[in-house]
This record gives C-alpha cells, structure tokens and sequence, in this order.
C-alpha cells in the first residue's frame, strides 16, 4: 500500500517535469481578462516558475498603490510611466528597468499622450498583491 503512493507520487513527479520540457506558445490575446490593457500571465497555470503582466496603458492608466512579497521588475518597453515607490516619484522610460524591493508600496501611471508599453515580472509562479486599504 505504501509503495503504491510512492510510486504514484513518483509518477505525478516525472508527469510533471515532463510537461515542464514542452515548448508553450501562448497567444497574449487569450490572457488579456482586462480589455487590451494588460495580459496577466500566471506562470502555475502554463507550467512555469515566473509571472508577468503585459502592460500597454494609455495616459491616466495604471494600478493603485499596491506591494507584493516578493521584487518586482519593471521593463519599459515604449513611452513612459510615473511610478510612486514607497512615497518617492520616479519617472522611467523606454530602455529602463525598474526594480521594486519586497514588501514595497508601490503605483504607477501614464502621464503621458502617447501609451506605455511594459513587461512586469513577478519571479513566481502566482502573483501575489496586497492592495492598500488606508
């Protein structure tokens, strides 16, 4: 009885990392839940260790003061956005990487006319958000 979890532990376990060795290709299209501002990739869900929002927001978009756990990576693809991390203002544009400590407060916005266009890294599996509430 014993052996039987085992070896279908073990099984589940070779299952799974041989889906991890398939080649995924995935329409972002199909992860946009919000319309065509942001595609949420949520890496448990495609057998994937990292996660990411990809970001294209026109002026007077982006989320609220919110933290994670865990950094966050910011890359600027196109235009530019105003980021408010931990009360200090930064404005980062295209070419730049922002990267945003654990457990920091943190928002950001299109100030701009033209649309900013940004990867956002969350290096887990399933992203993690704490909205601010005060």
């Amino acid at each position: 009885m014993k052996m039987d979890i085992i070896n279908k532990e073990l099984l589940f376990q070779m299952e799974t990392e041989l889906k991890k060795k398939e080649v995924k290709i995935i329409n972002a299209k199909n992860i946009m839940p919000f319309g065509n501002e942001v595609a949420v990739f949520n890496g448990y869900q495609h057998n994937a260790g990292i996660s990411f929002f990809l970001v294209n927001f026109n002026k007077g978009t982006g989320p609220k003061k919110h933290r994670h756990p865990y950094e966050e990576t910011f890359v600027i693809l196109e235009g530019e956005i105003e980021a408010i991390v931990d009360g200090k203002t930064f404005t980062v544009s295209a070419g730049n990487i922002m990267i945003v400590p654990a457990n920091t407060w943190h928002e950001f916005s299109n100030k701009t006319d033209k649309p900013a266009k940004t990867v956002n890294i969350h290096p887990v599996p399933k992203m993690i958000q704490e909205w601010y509430t005060g």
